[in-house]
């Protein structure tokens, strides 16, 4: 199945202080200008912070990783791609932790200071030949550049067609403090994350309790607010490390909202960049659900809008088909009156009290067609509570895509 690869949208973000990063390509994936193995090191022992898959069928490196976070102590993340290392049963678990061991003598920490992810096929052996000769290579090439952090990020991708980054900088009681991000994620992508993958470092010191709440609290709020295609993967997770390498005690009070603001930023921009490379797409969602009891009916109703492969394709198609979208908040399993609804698209009205109201669908059309972001906009009229979630459009190059894909 041939990818093609775009050029990176952002500007790559800086490493925060005390990581070093690489990638490099080991025989997983047959395109040889593909990396498939990555390595992020803290010179600092770090704590980390993990949330995973809610899907029953996981992963080794999930169950793996949910195993040891949140926790102290950890100095490195081990990444393949290329094999899932899923559906692989008792070997698979101790392929994941052969890996975090090949991973932690190379670069001479702990084993229990590393943790690894896998993504891409199901259901086949880690080759651990080549990952540890990967790994070996990697290890020697550890760097913090921004050529080494996009060679670490491309390690990751599967089917994505670019590295996703993210970078956010804030100052509290005069320290400056930076966080990074990386993600992967183009398709199998609809994470309920307590097939999309994410890290996130910072120089700030953060207590493993605070680090799983707030990583908890964020993903909640934006990993778990996009979808490309409502598929739950085996595999999802993201990681987060804090070194302290920055100084100072482990953030408090205003040091810690401080944190968390920036922590959104880095990663709702990831997951808009998950929801813009979906496969195939040639626009992505942005559906803001308002007016809500509760801020989970408004991800309900958001998400059943998302996941219409009507909706996705009439976007695909830039036709103003606002049946689709009212209809699906309808079948959403929430409760409301359609009379109090009011749907715009791209800032057009196009429904309120229970019909259609007179719009000059050219006019919306051109406005879908003229920009790579699609904005629908639901008022629920029956409560304060809103979200914000981000999709991609259905594209005959999806089918293509998936269809072609090795299982």
């Amino acid at each position: 199945m041939a990818i093609a690869e775009t050029a990176l949208r952002l500007p790559i973000p800086s490493l925060p202080r005390g990581y070093r990063v690489a990638g490099t390509h080991a025989g997983l994936k047959r395109n040889p200008t593909r990396e498939d193995i990555s390595l992020v090191v803290s010179d600092y022992s770090a704590t980390a912070a993990g949330v995973y898959t809610t899907n029953v069928v996981c992963a080794a490196p999930v169950i793996f990783d949910r195993a040891r976070t949140p926790g102290e102590g950890f100095r490195a993340i081990a990444i393949n791609s290329g094999n899932a290392n899923a559906c692989t049963g008792t070997r698979g678990l101790a392929d994941a932790e052969a890996m975090a061991a090949q991973a932690a003598s190379l670069i001479d920490v702990p084993a229990s200071s590393v943790l690894v992810l896998s993504t891409g096929i199901i259901g086949e052996f880690l080759p651990l030949a080549k990952i540890e000769r990967g790994l070996a290579v990697v290890a020697g090439k550890l760097a913090a550049d921004s050529d080494s952090v996009v060679t670490a990020a491309r390690g990751m991708m599967t089917t994505d067609t670019r590295p996703k980054l993210s970078g956010s900088r804030f100052s509290s009681e005069g320290i400056d403090y930076t966080l990074f991000g990386m993600a992967k994620g183009a398709a199998m992508v609809g994470p309920r994350l307590a097939t999309m993958l994410g890290i996130i470092l910072t120089d700030a010191a953060l207590d493993p309790s605070d680090a799983q709440r707030l990583l908890g609290e964020t993903a909640e709020q934006t990993f778990n607010c996009v979808s490309v295609d409502g598929h739950t993967s085996t595999n999802d997770t993201v990681l987060l490390l804090a070194n302290g390498a920055a100084g100072g005690k482990p953030l408090h009070g205003k040091s810690l909202e401080a944190f968390a603001c920036a922590l959104h930023d880095v990663c709702e921009a990831l997951a808009r960049e998950i929801a813009d490379d979906g496969e195939g797409a040639t626009h992505v969602l942005r559906i803001e659900v308002s007016g809500c009891p509760t801020r989970d009916q408004a991800r309900q109703i958001a998400r059943t809008i998302a996941d219409s492969p009507l909706v996705k394709t009439a976007i695909c198609g830039a036709d103003p088909n606002w049946g689709r979208i009212v209809s699906a908040a309808g079948y959403s399993g929430v409760v409301f009156d359609p009379e109090r609804m009011v749907l715009r698209l791209n800032g057009t009205l196009l429904f309120r009290s229970g019909a259609p109201v007179a719009f000059d669908g050219d006019a919306v059309s051109e406005s879908i067609k003229a920009s790579r972001e699609t904005l629908i906009e639901l008022e629920m009229g029956f409560g304060t509570e809103s979200i914000r979630f981000y999709s991609s459009d259905l594209t005959a190059e999806y089918v293509h895509l998936n269809a072609d894909y090795h299982t």
